[in-house]
């Protein structure tokens, strides 16, 4: 026992098990189990008691009741007798019986209407609680007050000193009745205010539950709209509180919504009242005043009145109610203070006030409430929820009325609201989005880059197992060009025109391979583009539909106050804002993505491997390429295409002209991010083939030097070529033909062949006909730099050395034929109208000087001419082999200095319009010559035969 006694345990604090079972070991619950089965079992006890003694008492009033009738019973017996037994005395004595006949008469009486009153007395809690369960608040106020006023006219209150009445002392009974109906004030309150909390209440029920509270509370009117107000707070607080998961959010954002209005509305038709002059009610279905009117009847002691007195229904039943007196029939409650209306001043100011606390405690609870929404098709629906909940016809019709009638002004409940609460919970959803986007796509770019190395030195090693295709396409393109897969063409390719192609045609695997997109771009731009299609069709759901959006848009903001009238708010005019939120999010993920290929492409700028270049050649690709292989990213940025600007697409090329002209004048703002964006991919790319170009160059020309700075006459024999035999005529002194044998060159050295041959290879295996022509002509511009800068350090080793191997004529002869050979393939692709001397290094005359220095001068004007001659049939017979490196127009500037020199040789047109070939067909960029040009060209070279 005293164990029990030292547990700091109470029993009515015990709530949750679970919490037992924390606290305390296995003995000490066993001892609480039986400490709270102990008082279980007295509480019993003490319940069997109670009942018992209670009814005990009722068995002694119904025996206290039957003695009574046996009594009354015995003494009416007695009057009888005594009556009898009168009749027979003397007339004498008959004024003295009718007296006290009289007496016994009243007295009765008297009896009868206690009795009566002691019997509704009675019956009154029974039809208080049949009200109040009808939530009849009103009659249950009033049936309460007519009890009160029974108390005081039976004097059931106690006297001084503790004793009761002398009604009680006769009634017991009355007493456990009057103890019982001191709780019945309480009980119609907190029901009463309850009630004011509901949604589905009408407003009939809301008038008389303030009425009934101001007239137990002896209240005004201004008291009763801040009560409504304060019941309507604390159910705005609950509906906020309320735990809600998935769809749960948008019932309770609509039950908000429809609270506030309800609020309003009932304010309008309980509290307000029209300006003197003015109807009570209110136009159409609209009534006001109903708090004032039903106060009015209830209390009003006129005639009209007194026809709806409290006991109205009950006077017809029961012989008892003809012994109630006046006082208790006619029954009305009173008010102590005279209700006096509320000013319009008074309730407009109320109701904003109400309004802007519930404005900051709705923004709150419903910003904590869209964090659990976490896709815009979720915040859609619940948009077009609260929309079709206002756009009811109960709602819309009269809703300006009301606002304007109590605050004098419009109310905007999604504009002041919600709006601003949806769109930065959009933004957050867009913004996290594109953030994992961007994130995950930057992890695939790593380890692709990662994978890509790793597999170029598994093949460099010799250890590949066959899975570093994805390498070897990279640094090799022809062999992914020339790789037949089923995919290549689609099945209806042969039947489907090209003008009715659409983007499957064009994501074909030939498409890919005519751009030289190899896998690894094809893969990563897909999961991106795939990314950014579920973000864009996400985002559809909170934009106007293709069909209906621009129709919509455009009557609400034509006519606002008829788009009002039809529906509640324009739910698309936060359109730009959102297609804004995404354009941001993209444009930050693809420079997110470019920042990362950046920091790649610093990482392997000195000196890439040739593990680095597959991945830098991937990132050139992937950036040249981003904006055609992810169409929806140009739609993130854009906006997705209208019906009418599809249709567009599809128009003649006349119309193009047109389009492009109005496209040069007008340029939206997301127009010109999207042209900055591609210009920051093509600047990205270019860097990227810009480091792969340095690499190939360095690698190039440093054999290159090294065979052209031989120092031994094997090496340099090793270099050379066959040359060919002239017979030129020539005039002598004495005016006779003299003919000569001449030697010259027709072939560049070996190792000049070898690097235009070399560089040709690695172009094509990059995929050249789909490479940038300012990177072409960058590789080419630093091939020929570095090729000078090798030829005049020849110059300067010739200068500076001995025992090298001394210059010949013929040497410098075929050395200035490679030059010269040199600069007319690589030199830069000029523009029309532009001179080619103006673009020649000052090195390559220098170096040419120098070289001709070492010959003679006639016969350096001898050997021009049919140089010039073999210099130029020489480049028109490698055009094909060296396509990707010659340009369309080549100029040999002759070296003498007459300018109308005729070459006496004709040249065979082995290409008529010196269209370049490499290794596959090319799609043709240049603007190609006109026929008369070609054949004016033709024309001027032949082969003499």
């Amino acid at each position: 026992m005293a164990e029990d006694q030292a547990l700091p345990l109470r029993i009515s604090e015990i709530k949750d098990p679970a919490v037992l079972f924390e606290r305390y070991d296995t003995e000490q619950i066993r001892r609480i189990e039986r400490k709270v089965r102990g008082e279980i079992e007295q509480k019993k006890e003490e319940l069997r008691q109670m009942v018992g003694e209670r009814y005990r008492d009722l068995i002694d009033a119904a025996d206290t009741i039957g003695e009574m009738r046996q009594c009354s019973e015995s003494v009416v017996h007695s009057i009888q007798d005594m009556h009898q037994y009168c009749q027979r005395l003397k007339q004498g004595k008959c004024s003295v019986d009718s007296s006290r006949q009289e007496s016994q008469m009243q007295s009765q009486e008297k009896f009868y209407i206690m009795a009566s009153q002691i019997k509704l007395l009675l019956e009154i809690p029974e039809r208080i609680w049949s009200a109040m369960e009808a939530s009849q608040y009103l009659q249950a106020t009033q049936l309460y007050l007519l009890c009160c006023h029974l108390h005081s006219l039976l004097q059931l209150e106690a006297a001084t000193g503790g004793h009761y009445s002398p009604v009680l002392a006769r009634f017991p009974i009355l007493v456990r009745q009057v103890a019982t109906t001191g709780h019945f004030r309480s009980t119609i309150l907190l029901d009463s205010r309850s009630l004011l909390r509901g949604r589905a209440v009408s407003d009939q029920a809301i008038a008389e539950a303030l009425v009934s509270t101001m007239l137990l509370e002896d209240s005004s009117p201004r008291q009763a709209l801040a009560d409504f107000l304060l019941a309507r707070k604390a159910s705005i607080h609950q509906l906020l509180n309320q735990p809600q998961h998935g769809a749960g959010i948008k019932a309770q954002v609509c039950s908000l919504v429809e609270l506030l209005v309800t609020t309003l509305f009932q304010a309008y038709a309980v509290f307000y009242l029209p300006p003197e002059g003015g109807p009570r009610l209110g136009e159409g279905a609209l009534s006001c005043g109903m708090l004032f009117s039903i106060l009015e009847n209830v209390t009003s002691t006129t005639a009209a009145a007194k026809g709806r007195r409290v006991l109205q229904e009950e006077t017809s039943t029961g012989s008892w109610f003809r012994y109630l007196p006046p006082s208790i029939t006619e029954f009305q409650p009173t008010l102590r203070t005279l209700a006096q209306p509320i000013q319009r001043e008074q309730l407009r100011d109320t109701l904003q006030q109400w309004i802007d606390t519930c404005k900051e405690d709705i923004c709150r609870g419903v910003g904590s409430l869209l964090v659990y929404v976490k896709s815009l098709k979720g915040l859609a629906a619940i948009r077009d929820a609260v929309w079709d909940l206002l756009s009811t016809d109960s709602i819309s019709q009269h809703w300006s009325t009301v606002c304007q009638r109590l605050l004098e002004r419009p109310l905007a409940v999604w504009d002041d609201f919600l709006q601003q609460l949806f769109l930065q919970r959009l933004q957050a959803i867009t913004k996290e989005e594109t953030e994992a986007i961007s994130t995950s796509s930057v992890q695939l770019l790593s380890s692709a880059v990662r994978d890509l190395e790793d597999q170029t030195i598994h093949i460099s090693s010799g250890t590949n197992t066959g899975s570093g295709r994805g390498a070897q396409y990279e640094v090799d393109v022809a062999s992914y060009l020339w790789l037949e897969s089923p995919g290549d063409l689609l099945s209806d390719a042969g039947w489907v025109s090209v003008t009715q192609r659409g983007q499957q045609h064009q994501r074909s695997s030939l498409a890919m391979k005519t751009q030289a997109l190899t896998p690894s771009v094809q893969n990563f731009c897909s999961s991106l583009d795939a990314k950014l299609k579920a973000r864009l069709d996400d985002l559809q759901h909170y934009l106007p539909s293709q069909d209906t959006g621009c129709d919509s848009i455009s009557v609400a903001s034509s006519a606002p106050s008829e788009s009002l009238s039809v529906s509640s708010f324009n739910r698309f005019t936060d359109s730009p804002a959102v297609e804004e939120a995404l354009r941001e999010g993209c444009l930050a993920c693809v420079r997110h993505i470019l920042s990362s290929i950046r920091s790649e492409l610093a990482a392997a700028s000195p000196d890439p491997s040739p593990a680095r270049l597959s991945s830098v050649l991937f990132m050139a690709r992937l950036c040249q390429s981003m904006g055609e292989l992810c169409p929806n990213l140009k739609h993130c940025v854009l906006g997705k295409p209208s019906g009418s600007e599809v249709m567009a697409k599809g128009t003649p090329r006349q119309s193009k002209k047109l389009g492009k002209a109005r496209a040069a004048a007008e340029v939206s703002p997301a127009q010109a991010k999207w042209i900055s964006l591609r210009e920051e991919l093509l600047t990205c790319s270019m860097e990227a083939y810009r480091i792969w170009s340095s690499a190939l160059s360095k690698v190039l020309l440093n054999k290159f030097g090294t065979v052209l700075h031989a120092e031994s006459a094997g090496s340099i024999l090793t270099t050379a070529t066959h040359w060919e035999d002239l017979e030129i005529q020539e005039e002598a002194e004495s005016g006779s033909s003299v003919t000569s044998k001449i030697r010259l060159p027709v072939q560049p050295s070996w190792f000049v062949q070898s690097l235009l041959f070399q560089l040709c290879v690695e172009v094509n295996r990059v995929g050249g006909h789909a490479l940038p022509r300012p990177t072409l002509q960058e590789l080419l511009q630093a091939c020929l730099s570095q090729a000078l800068h090798h030829y005049h350090n020849l110059t300067q080793q010739a200068h500076s050395r001995d025992g090298v191997f001394p210059m010949t004529q013929n040497r410098a002869l075929q050395l200035l034929f490679d030059l010269r050979y040199l600069n007319s393939t690589l030199g830069s692709r000029l523009e029309e109208g532009k001179s080619s001397r103006s673009h020649r290094d000052p090195r390559f005359h220098e170096v040419c000087d120098w070289l001709e220095s070492y010959i003679d001068p006639f016969d350096l004007d001898v050997f021009t001419p049919p140089l010039n001659s073999n210099l130029n049939r020489l480049s028109q017979r490698t055009s094909v082999l060296l396509g990707l490196l010659t340009g369309t127009e080549k100029q040999f500037a002759s070296r003498s200095s007459s300018v109308n020199s005729q070459e006496p040789y004709n040249i065979l047109p082995l290409a008529s319009s010196q269209i370049r070939f490499g290794l596959l067909p090319l799609s043709m960029s240049t603007v190609r010559k006109s026929k008369s040009a070609s054949r004016s060209s033709d024309a001027a070279h032949k082969l003499h035969f």
